[in-house]
């Protein structure tokens, strides 16, 4: 069986490869500029779209058109991956789970499990689908060697959507996705201006800086591409440091994935020590910075 594999960013693309190889022979769609990143993760061909923009639905009407060649699409659930899917769904009319996090076939059907109410509880489905978005982070990329055809294509179908000016959003060059440790703060920091209490910590470990909704979406104390959560990113860091995070639902879809959590909260009641593999009930004004200390020696 074959899958194809799309996704405007090719980590995305590589950590849907580590999921389904063990089950398909793998084709990858990416953009002319990603072809270069995803030679080496076991793609048997990577269809190379040329240019930097291709409006949600001429991507759509494109990889429906390679459904009678491959057996199964699989769309990275970024914003444009989510449009993507839908449209190719609507278009070819074929069933279509969203937001998966577990893929499998058993007795010639799908097996999938996705987070649900929003993110409150796993729903495990057997379907028909052949149309499914994955939910960024579950897996870590791994290289597989092949040696991938090169199909270079220019989109068939025109969009009804004309791009009028494309505006940069201001961003920095952080990609927490890809951060081994990740230090992340909640709202259990009281004030922005002791960020610095948790920034020395964050040096210190080596770690990568996100928070919560609040901390990021509402006070904007740091960037929104700082932001863990089911509205935010999802990380799999080998190592999760959550401090002053109470540990709603929301939150916990986003960092599910880490290898090892470590919470501390001064609530020894707080949902994120049902979720953490070690625990410190404490005030991290007092318990972050000997921390810190400590590990400077």
């Amino acid at each position: 069986m074959k899958a194809l594999l799309f996704s405007d960013r090719p980590l995305v693309t590589a950590q849907m490869s580590s999921l389904l190889c063990d089950y398909f022979e793998i084709g990858f769609m990416a953009y002319s500029k990603d072809y270069e990143s995803l030679k080496d993760f076991g793609a048997k061909e990577i269809i190379v779209i040329n240019g930097e923009y291709s409006p949600a639905e001429s991507l759509a009407r494109e990889i429906v058109s390679y459904m009678k060649e491959y057996d199964y699409i699989f769309i990275g659930a970024t914003v444009l991956g989510r449009e993507v899917g839908a449209m190719a769904a609507a278009i070819s009319g074929a069933e279509m789970k969203s937001e998966i996090i577990e893929f499998g076939i058993k007795d010639g059907k799908t097996t999938t499990k996705r987070l649900y109410y929003g993110g409150k509880t796993v729903l495990e489905e057997e379907s028909n689908a052949k149309i499914f978005t994955v939910s960024q982070g579950l897996k870590e990329t791994k290289k597989i060697e092949s040696s991938p055809k090169k199909n270079e294509i220019e989109l068939k179908t025109k969009s009804s959507v004309e791009l009028g000016e494309k505006i940069q959003k201001a961003t920095t060059s952080t990609d927490i996705t890809k951060a081994d440790i990740i230090v992340s703060i909640g709202r259990g920091l009281s004030k922005k201006e002791d960020l610095s209490i948790i920034t020395d910590f964050a040096s210190v470990m080596h770690a990568e800086l996100a928070g919560s909704r609040p901390i990021c979406a509402d006070y904007h104390w740091l960037e929104e591409e700082r932001q863990v959560g089911l509205s935010g990113k999802k990380v799999n860091p080998k190592l999760y440091i959550a401090i002053g995070i109470s540990g709603q639902i929301q939150h916990i879809a986003g960092m599910r994935g880490s290898k090892t959590v470590i919470a501390i909260n001064k609530d020894k009641s707080a949902p994120i020590f049902s979720e953490c593999d070690y625990g410190i009930v404490g005030d991290l004004y007092s318990i972050v910075p000997k921390l810190t200390k400590i590990l400077r020696g």
